[in-house]
């Protein structure tokens, strides 16, 4: 799916999604990744059920408000010990499919809001 939303600039836009791709400022990402509004990281975990604390500390340094968990094609929770550490840092987690966190996350993001997307692709 493309997306279309005004780009903020400085901001980064998460601009299409598909099962084996996602779209950052138009540039193709076929592995999991981390959008931030100002930074991408490339190479995050590739299934949720390979999912450990820390990955989660990998966003804990870079102190998001919320971070939203894109779990691959399906919802899928993982369990709540493995993010721990950012409840207690008072960092909110959403879990929800790839799709609906890549749509939150522009929306979120164009608010101005400080916001990580994690995003999986099972590939």
């Amino acid at each position: 799916m493309k997306l279309h939303l005004s780009r903020s600039i400085g901001t980064n836009v998460i601009s299409g999604y598909g099962r084996d791709h996602l779209l950052v400022n138009g540039v193709r990402h076929e592995a999991s990744i981390i959008v931030l509004p100002d930074e991408i990281i490339a190479g995050w975990v590739d299934h949720i059920d390979r999912l450990s604390s820390e990955h989660f500390e990998t966003l804990l340094i870079r102190a998001p408000e919320i971070i939203l968990l894109g779990s691959g094609a399906t919802l899928r929770f993982p369990s709540p010990a493995l993010y721990a550490g950012l409840m207690k840092a008072r960092i909110g987690v959403e879990v929800m499919d790839t799709a609906a966190a890549c749509r939150t996350y522009n929306i979120l993001a164009a608010e101005g809001r400080r916001v990580a997307a994690a995003l999986i692709l099972e590939c």
